[in-house]
């Protein structure tokens, strides 16, 4: 009898064994996640919501392992990747606020949100983020100030508040981090000036369609920019320096400020395809060093003076309306606008004197050209855009006085 019950005990030792063995195991291989990171996204969870159509929430059930709800990724016990809302384009999106709670995943390195109707502010608690490389949180309605704060992020890559209500200045301490390589803070309503940019990684700055003012020094951007748009804002003052150093430029527009000085040469060889520098106050004669190869060159509404270069009868697509150029077009544009080579051609509003070209000649259909309100009556009857006017030529008293 009793080595019956010795028999038994020892199974049942060896039962617990292997069942302690199993939970064990079953921990090491399923890490629970960090109490501070489940508090902060059930905190993150309850300030947030699907719009109607969005599902996005739906598997945010926080009796199970958040490292598998939508959106989540973890290493280990903690949240390194937060992307809210569903990706797939034309998603509605989440309305609600950033609860502050953010700040509580330390560990994070990337944080995104789709467009949707995200309100309120930025949580300060935002600098707590030591680790984000990546903050993109485009297409909402978030308001109020930049977080100076966010300058305390040193490893920050890319930052993109894009198309929001954001006002306020855009913060020196942002200027000043050394990782940066894309900033996109377009469409906002931020004023004061550009800050200095000391990344010298810093390939893409997009700040058009804000309220921005004053000037920029020549060394207010890194030569390692790419990619820079400034358009719709108030900035002014010369720019021919720093143009001259952002050798590396891929996309320029400058577009629809206050700028001034000359147009530098050199900007006409940068390997770009649109080359945009309308409705500014750049004065002076335009010479490109060499024949341009930019596509579609709009210098339009400037004050740009002197004859125009024969340089530029290689672009596709030339505005330059609404300036002061003077003289005769040069012979090589009426060949290359015959030969369908140019697309657009707008020359109308300057002191233009003549142009060589035979009355009975055809303009290609794909081709247009506009020469009104010039110091000359045009020798053909090519169609306009409606805002040059009906003018066909240019009061005789304003051409004598220009000349003079």
């Amino acid at each position: 009898m009793a080595v019956i019950v010795l028999r038994k005990t020892k199974t049942m030792l060896l039962a617990l064994t292997h069942l302690l063995c199993i939970l064990q195991c079953g921990f090491i291989a399923f890490a629970i996640l960090d109490p501070i990171d489940f508090l902060a996204l059930q905190s993150i969870r309850k300030a947030l919501h699907d719009m109607p159509g969005s599902n996005y929430f739906s598997s945010w059930d926080f009796t199970s392992d958040p490292c598998n709800f939508a959106g989540i990724y973890c290493d280990s016990d903690k949240v390194i990747a937060l992307n809210l809302g569903d990706p797939r384009a034309g998603s509605p999106g989440l309305t609600g606020r950033l609860d502050p709670a953010i700040g509580k995943l330390t560990s994070l390195a990337e944080f995104t949100i789709v467009p949707g109707r995200i309100i309120g502010s930025l949580p300060p608690s935002m600098s707590q983020l030591k680790k984000l490389r990546f903050l993109a949180l485009s297409g909402n309605f978030i308001s109020g100030g930049i977080p100076a704060t966010l300058g305390l992020l040193r490893g920050l890559q890319t930052l993109d508040l894009s198309f929001n209500q954001l006002t306020g200045t855009i913060p020196w301490p942002i200027g000043s981090l050394p990782a940066l390589s894309n900033v996109i803070l377009c469409h906002n309503r931020l004023s004061g000036s550009v800050p200095h940019f000391s990344s010298q990684t810093l390939t893409r700055l997009d700040l058009k369609h804000n309220d921005l003012s004053g000037s920029l020094l020549p060394t207010s951007l890194p030569p390692s920019i790419q990619y820079l748009s400034l358009s719709s804002n108030r900035l002014g003052g010369p720019v021919d320096h720093l143009l001259t150093r952002l050798n590396r430029l891929n996309y320029l527009d400058l577009s629809m400020n206050r700028f001034t000085g000359t147009i530098p040469g050199r900007v006409f060889s940068f390997p770009i395809t649109n080359l945009q520098l309308q409705r500014n106050s750049f004065s002076g004669p335009v010479q490109p060093v060499d024949h341009v190869t930019i596509p579609t060159v709009d210098l339009s509404y400037n004050m740009l003076s002197g004859q125009i270069s024969p340089m530029l009868s290689t672009v596709q697509n030339l505005y330059l309306n609404n300036n002061r150029f003077i003289g005769q077009v040069p012979g090589s544009f009426v060949d290359r606008l015959l030969a369908a080579s140019i697309q657009i051609l707008y020359l109308q509003h300057n002191y233009l004197t003549g142009i060589e070209i035979n009355p009975t000649a055809e303009i290609p259909l794909s081709s247009s050209l506009c020469l009104q309100y010039n110091c000359m009556v045009p020798p053909l009857q090519t169609p306009c855009p409606l805002k040059a006017g009906k003018q066909k030529a240019r009061p005789t008293a304003q051409c004598s006085e220009w000349r003079g």
